[in-house]
Order: C-alpha cells, then sequence, then structure tokens
C-alpha cells in the first residue's frame, strides 16, 4: 500500500504531539531533569528565537556586577549571554547532571567565547546548594522549577542562598511539556515566602520575578 506524503506529513507532527502530551503527563507525576543527551537540542539558535537572551535577561533584572546563580543550566544555552551582561560580576552556572555540565565547559572552550571568564561550575542538586547563607544578588531558572522533584525543598534552599531583598527570576515557555501557568508559578513561589515583584512577557514565554523579604517570618514564627 503506497503511502501519500500528505500521510507523512500528517504523521510526523501528531507523533510529536503525542510525546509532548506523554512527558507533560510523566513530568507531572514524577518530575525529572531533561535527559543531558537533548543537551544539544536546547542550546540552539532555534530556542534563542523564540527565546531571546537580551530580553530573559532584562526581565530577570539581571545587571553588571550582580553576582547570580542559574539553576539547571544544561548545556549553556543562555549561561556566557548572562556572564557577559554582568560584567565584572559573576555567573554560578549549576546543574544536576555532570553530562550537562560537560558540554557547557567545552562550549565556553571554543574560540567565540574566549572572552567569557565569570562563569563557576557546580555540580549539585537544587535541594541541597554548596554555598553560604545570604550569598546571591539574583537567582534565575529557565524551564526548571518544575523539573525539580522537591519544589518546596528547592524553593526554601534558593531562599537560604538569596541575599535579602535578592531577586528570584523565573522563565517559563509553552513548547516545554513542564510548562505552568502565570498563577501556578507565582502561587508556589508565594508558598515559599517570596514577595512577588512582577511579570513579563506572554503566555507563550513569560519571566516571574520574586523578592527574598528582609525578614523570614517563618523562622521568626
Amino acid at each position: 500500500m503506497e503511502i501519500s506524503i500528505i500521510t507523512v506529513l500528517l504523521f510526523i507532527p501528531g507523533i510529536f504531539i503525542f510525546l509532548w502530551i506523554l512527558l507533560s503527563i510523566v513530568g507531572r507525576i514524577r518530575p525529572f531533569p531533561v535527559p543531558f543527551f537533548m543537551g544539544k537540542y536546547l542550546d540552539s539558535n532555534y530556542r534563542r528565537f523564540i527565546q531571546p537572551p537580551d530580553k530573559l535577561i532584562k526581565r530577570s533584572g539581571i545587571k553588571e556586577g550582580m553576582c547570580v546563580l542559574e539553576i539547571g543550566c544544561g548545556s549553556g544555552a543562555f549561561t556566557n549571554y548572562v556572564a557577559r551582561a554582568l560584567g565584572n560580576g559573576y555567573v554560578f552556572a549549576l546543574d544536576i547532571q555532570p553530562e550537562m555540565l560537560d558540554q557547557l565547559k567545552k562550549k565556553l572552550m571554543k574560540f567565540e567565547n574566549r572572552d567569557v571568564s565569570n562563569v563557576f561550575l557546580i555540580n549539585s542538586d537544587a535541594c541541597k546548594m554548596p554555598f553560604k547563607n545570604d550569598y546571591f544578588d539574583l537567582v534565575f531558572m529557565v524551564a526548571t522549577l518544575q523539573e525539580i522533584k522537591y519544589t518546596k525543598k528547592a524553593l526554601k534552599e534558593i531562599k537560604r542562598v538569596l541575599k535579602p531583598h535578592g531577586i528570584l527570576a523565573i522563565t517559563e515557555f509553552i513548547p516545554d511539556p513542564d510548562y505552568p501557568l502565570k498563577s501556578t508559578t507565582i502561587k508556589q513561589c508565594e508558598n515559599a515566602g517570596f514577595l512577588f515583584d512582577r511579570v513579563e512577557g506572554s503566555f507563550i514565554n513569560y519571566t516571574t520575578r520574586f523578592i527574598k523579604p528582609e525578614f523570614d517570618f517563618e523562622k521568626l514564627g
């Protein structure tokens, strides 16, 4: 039986949609990080077309001179852009998968990134990070929070390492199977004790910003 081109063209998107739905369901039941072999696809110009680095940096509140933590950096789709924007500041790129960090390390060693020397690679779980209290000016995540199994514990740890009045910036975009609504992200972070600051972007690609309060009322209570 001969298969038409139209059938094939319809079949391929159908498979993609099926896999997206399947991953979305599985991810909500049992959150997991993106497999390391997907790193080369995540770090692509197509992704940066959908999520322009300059917009992500501006919406997140990243500014020159800051000490910044990127949780779930993966293969580094945005890490070198953030590093350049920080100038004499620093970015600590954290990921739970050493294979992802290996990909980022190789990327930073390329000739076009020879000017980037303010990135520190950290292999760690977001729920137990090797940093002092009140250390960072800003923590940001891109399509990462929903992949963490113990979200509440991770947010508590983020609050610990952030300075008082420090910024937590969370960016999500709809092609991600774990994509949450803005209201979901806001509720999760407010329940963890962060103060909602603002949300920018569209339904497809948004960034929510939160502030760590000066006083931890949970501890005071």
